[in-house]
């Protein structure tokens, strides 16, 4: 009776392989030892097919990177290897078997599905301005990062804000990972840095690794490398959701916000916002974009502050990072609070000017309007 179980057990989780004799096959097996042979014969070679037909990443094996870690994450959001198997080797028989290479196999050809970067003469980089050379992040991203980007994103393609995207996440996350995979410095000068950044991603990976006195089986290493594959693309995945819905709708706006301007004033020196939104990198992006000319550009912006029950006036700075401003604030108003300001300017509802004129507020839209305007003859 025991045995009599064991035999239908074994063929019940076979019937899953091969549904259509399963039924046929199972009937006969539960009262003969032959018939179990005959449905096992027939079902091995559909459960040989359906494991061959399964797509192979292969990558080394060994000490693993940010970088590969990160390209076997991307390669498993695609359509072509969403549910690909992993092969860690070094044995070229081993990577002959799967169908895509990562970072292992001195060959870099998209039609043949090799993307290593460790060959004397390789020199690829992304492009569209960038120079670093590509690891095998950088080179599965620039391939695979559009498609990656627009299924995420609910998006196709060939969707203009599929490609802003996907130059954004190159120059914010994967740049910096190719750079420390291929030892290129992060400094121009030749001095020792400032201070030790080993919080970074690419470090984080690294710690990741058995440490050199431990003694563990390739399955352990292996098991690792996948914590480390998982790491990467949570990450990325985060920084692709705050992009797609929050950097890329900001930038929505500054762009309505640019083309508008000379709406809110003739000059079109004062750009304003009718909600919050973080502008200043996305200004001086679009401002080049645009090749807006020097005289033209904005040096004035206008927003509800976070609480939106008051408004603000910014000076624009004359870079993202400059404390110096395009036109402060008239320096009279600098280090005036509430009804001495609003005294000052002859402008109601005056809040505050900060000593240095970089910013200023008002109780209202049309009061920070006006402060902006008569800012600009002063």
């Amino acid at each position: 009776m025991q045995r009599h179980r064991t035999l239908t057990s074994a063929i019940q989780g076979f019937s899953q392989i091969l549904q259509p004799k399963a039924s046929t096959l199972l009937s006969s097996a539960k009262s003969s030892s032959k018939g179990l042979k005959t449905f096992m014969a027939e079902a091995a070679p559909a459960a040989k097919k359906q494991k061959m037909d399964q797509k192979i990443i292969g990558t080394h094996n060994g000490t693993f990177h940010c970088d590969e870690a990160l390209a076997v994450y991307l390669l498993r959001q695609t359509k072509a290897y969403r549910d690909a198997g992993l092969k860690r080797s070094r044995d070229p028989a081993v990577l002959d078997s799967c169908d895509i290479v990562v970072d292992v196999g001195a060959v870099y050809d998209e039609s043949k599905q090799r993307f290593d970067h460790h060959q004397r003469g390789f020199e690829e980089v992304f492009g569209h301005g960038f120079s670093t050379k590509l690891s095998s992040a950088g080179l599965v991203y620039k391939h695979f990062g559009k498609e990656i980007i627009a299924s995420t994103t609910g998006s196709v393609v060939g969707d203009s804000k599929v490609t802003t995207l996907w130059l954004k996440l190159y120059k914010e996350f994967i740049e910096a990972i190719d750079a420390i995979d291929n030892g290129i410095s992060q400094f121009w000068s030749q001095g020792p840095p400032k201070y030790r950044n080993r919080t970074d991603l690419s470090s984080r990976v690294g710690w990741l690794n058995p440490p050199w006195n431990k003694s563990v089986d390739s399955q352990e290493v292996d098991e690792l490398f996948l914590k480390a594959s998982k790491l990467t693309g949570e990450e990325f995945m985060g920084r692709l959701d705050y992009y797609a819905n929050a950097w890329l709708p900001a930038r929505d706006l500054i762009i309505s916000g640019l083309s508008t301007r000379q709406n809110v004033d003739p000059s079109g020196k004062i750009v304003l916002f009718e909600q919050f939104a973080p502008w200043k990198e996305h200004l001086f992006e679009l401002e080049a974009e645009q090749e807006i000319e020097e005289d033209s550009k904005p040096v004035y912006i206008i927003y509800p502050d976070e609480t939106a029950a008051n408004w603000r006036i910014q000076a624009v700075p004359v870079s993202p990072e400059s404390f110096e401003s395009r036109k402060a604030l008239p320096e009279k108003w600098r280090g005036l609070r509430d009804d001495e300001l609003s005294k000052e300017s002859g402008i109601d509802g005056g809040i505050f000017v900060h000593a240095s004129g970089f910013i200023g507020g008002n109780k209202t839209k049309e009061g920070a309007l006006s402060l902006a305007k008569l800012a600009l003859t002063m």
